[in-house]
């Protein structure tokens, strides 16, 4: 629990009434278990009424329970083990279709990162890539995928670009410590975050570059480093890492890219194709028998 939660908790605790105080207990407590807990289950748990549950989290100082469900499950989501999060996705999927259930949820998390990406944080972003001496892009574990499509496409459009090798932290280090105030570093984390990646970019602010944050919440650990924050949701009810939304927002952020250098996009692209064609790295219809 964040000591400001936890303080704004204790604070209000004296002017409590019973019932809330004695949900304010079992939150102290077991913030953990609460946070996926609907207010009737938790009223329930607590021998009280859904209201109950209700009003204490407007008490707090939130428009509503679901508001405050979320805000447990953002401060909450990086403890959670693998195991803990497929119980909580099992219980919650239940003999619903899994099929649909995931897809729609991806659906919901594209939503909500449309709602949560400030338009002026990802304009400036795009600026500051193009303006880099050297484009650095770093994504350790499930991220390493969103940093990899990142890098592969960003380098279609510069010549600068450099994708961190994660598969030692000494490694991360040795390949960024170039890095310098007229570089960027694009860093891609999501829960449970890396502490290689918290590391690295505590060096690559100490060095005066350029960080742009790509995450899920303004509580992540690499959002305080960010000279630009970019939120994608994830679904932190599964223990398989849910990236569309992330992925999306990176394709986005490449295209924008794209756009702002149409000329240069058109000539790399243009000269590409040639090279693709002459060395058949693409099959093409009409070649094929």
């Amino acid at each position: 629990m964040t000591a400001q939660f936890e303080k704004k908790v204790l604070d209000l605790y004296p002017t409590l009434s019973k019932s809330h105080k004695k949900i304010a207990d079992y939150i102290l407590a077991d913030y953990d278990k609460a946070a996926f807990m609907t207010a009737a289950a938790l009223g329930k748990k607590l021998g009280l009424s859904e209201a109950t549950a209700v009003r204490f989290a407007v008490e707090l100082g939130f428009s509503g329970y679901h508001e405050f469900q979320k805000y447990l499950q953002e401060i909450t989501k990086n403890r959670l083990t693998s195991i803990q999060r497929l119980e909580v996705s099992s219980a919650r999927i239940g003999g619903n279709n899994i099929l649909d259930q995931t897809m729609l949820s991806d659906i919901e998390m594209i939503r909500e990162t449309i709602e949560k990406t400030s338009r002026e944080e990802f304009d400036a972003s795009v600026e500051k890539i193009n303006r880099a001496k050297k484009i650095y892009i770093l994504g350790v574990r499930s991220s390493a995928a969103l940093a990899s499509f990142a890098a592969f496409y960003f380098n279609l459009l510069y010549d600068n670009v450099v994708l961190i090798d994660n598969s030692g932290e000494d490694q991360i280090f040795e390949q960024l410590f170039r890095i310098g105030k007229d570089d960027v570093c694009i860093a891609i984390s999501f829960p449970r975050y890396s502490r290689k990646t918290v590391s690295a970019l505590r060096f690559v602010r100490d060095r005066g570059a350029s960080i742009i944050s790509i995450t899920d919440s303004e509580l992540s650990p690499i959002a305080e480093t960010a000279n630009h924050l970019l939120i994608a949701r994830t679904d932190t009810l599964s223990f398989v890492d849910s990236l569309v939304a992330p992925l999306s927002l990176i394709n986005a952020l490449i295209l924008q890219c794209a756009r702002s250098k149409t000329g240069e996009a058109f000539d790399n692209l243009r000269t590409l194709e040639q090279i693709w064609r002459e060395y058949q790295v693409y099959d093409t219809y009409d070649e094929i028998d």
